[in-house]
């Protein structure tokens, strides 16, 4: 009984501050703190990191579109393809469109733009972001007009950033150039139309509402010269696009298809990279603060040294020498966990319930920071910080069982 209660009696012994060689107290409380900040860095970091990655993952899925099916060559999609898909994938949802390049001017200001011929009615059911706008456009010209929406010909939705940029209005006119050109006498001259501004939409990010354009299919299908049941491609919405992709390559094998996360590899290849870079730079600060919980118990183990042989010559077991300090130290690597952990939630809770750090929402979307942790990466960074807090441990505790009773007794 008075065995079984000796580790216990040890480990609380050599936690108490010691007086006489504070040095060692002070390294020990040191090597808590050091593995309680490690670990609420960590996580908060790596929720951050998750939460930027998801929130561009949202974005890019909605305005990418989870599949795009797209002609094979110089062939175009046909009307019959897409009757085909819309009997065939009755669980999917479907958006024929045409895509060009085009300049859009307002007087002297000249931008860039991606022009996307739609059925508004279609792509309103796939892309929650043009929805949106679509649904406002019939909403205020419900107020203004006392009547329904019918989008006219010439009627185009255009990003928030462009609109601001541009000074732009309900119903005032943008002039697109594109870059099918007329022949004439003399020379070759673009092609160029006003089109009514009918609704704005935003996305969250810049890039796309200052260069997304959509107009109506029956426009794009007049300036490019395109029969009316002719497309260059669908846009397809699935809840499992990498699954549905496999099966539409296969029921449809002339046809490419393209899902969103094919159009930014790079992009998430990159967020990955710096990821994992930031994981193992940050679980360093762990393993730093892990060295001096193994200099608190080697300084422990060599002021205790004769305490420890007399233990050892009245009976005490090298196992329970060793066990002592392995409690100790995983004790005090453990117990920094718990607390950084706990840290961690609270900074976290924090962060995403009151605006201590303001993000501009023209760039990311929201001023909120976006934060979600992965149970993956809260299970890894446990794991990995018990692991390291273990070897820690572990050389001083079998340090202290090659201890040698007599030779120590002899000379102290």
């Amino acid at each position: 009984m008075i065995k079984a209660k000796l580790v216990p009696f040890l480990v609380r012994r050599y936690l108490r501050f010691n007086k006489a060689q504070p040095f060692i107290s002070i390294t020990a409380i040191l090597a808590f703190l050091g593995v309680c900040i490690g670990v609420m860095v960590l996580i908060v970091a790596m929720a951050l990191m998750n939460g930027f990655d998801k929130e561009f993952e949202r974005k890019l899925f909605i305005m990418n579109y989870p599949i795009t099916m797209l002609g094979n060559g110089f062939e175009r999609v046909n009307s019959d393809t897409l009757k085909s898909l819309e009997q065939d994938f009755k669980h999917l949802k479907f958006s024929p469109f045409i895509h060009t390049q085009a300049l859009s001017k307002i007087g002297e200001h000249i931008e860039g733009a991606a022009v996307f011929g739609v059925d508004f009615e279609k792509e309103s059911l796939l892309n929650p972001v043009f929805a949106a706008a679509f649904n406002a456009t019939k909403e205020s010209y419900q107020k203004r007009f006392g009547q329904k929406y019918q989008a006219e010909m010439f009627d185009a939705i255009i990003g928030k950033t462009l609109q601001e940029q541009f000074g732009l209005a309900l119903d005032s006119n943008l002039l697109l150039i594109f870059t099918q050109f007329n022949p004439s006498a003399i020379s070759i001259t673009p092609t160029m139309k006003r089109f009514n501004i009918a609704g704005t939409f935003s996305s969250g990010l810049i890039a796309y509402d200052r260069s997304y354009i959509y107009v109506t299919l029956e426009a794009l299908q007049a300036i490019k010269g395109i029969t009316e049941n002719t497309y260059d491609g669908i846009h397809i919405y699935s809840n499992n696009p990498q699954k549905d992709i496999i099966t539409l390559k296969e029921r449809y094998p002339n046809q490419r298809f393209i899902g969103w996360w094919e159009q930014n590899g790079n992009f998430f290849a990159a967020l990955a990279l710096e990821k994992r870079a930031l994981f193992i730079v940050l679980m360093l600060i762990i393993l730093v603060a892990s060295l001096n919980i193994i200099s608190s118990l080697l300084m422990t183990v060599m002021n205790r040294r004769k305490e420890i042989a007399l233990l050892l010559t009245m009976g005490a077991s090298t196992m329970e020498i060793k066990k002592t300090f392995l409690y100790l130290g995983n004790l005090i690597g453990i117990s920094g966990i718990l607390v950084g952990g706990i840290l961690a939630a609270i900074a976290l809770f924090v962060l995403a319930n009151f605006p201590i750090i303001s993000l501009p929402a023209d760039v990311y979307g929201s001023n909120k920071l976006p934060l979600e942790l992965s149970m993956v990466d809260l299970a890894m960074i446990l794991i990995g910080s018990f692991v390291i807090v273990f070897l820690s441990s572990y050389y001083p505790a079998k340090k202290a069982t090659q201890i040698d009773p007599l030779q120590v007794l002899r000379n102290e």
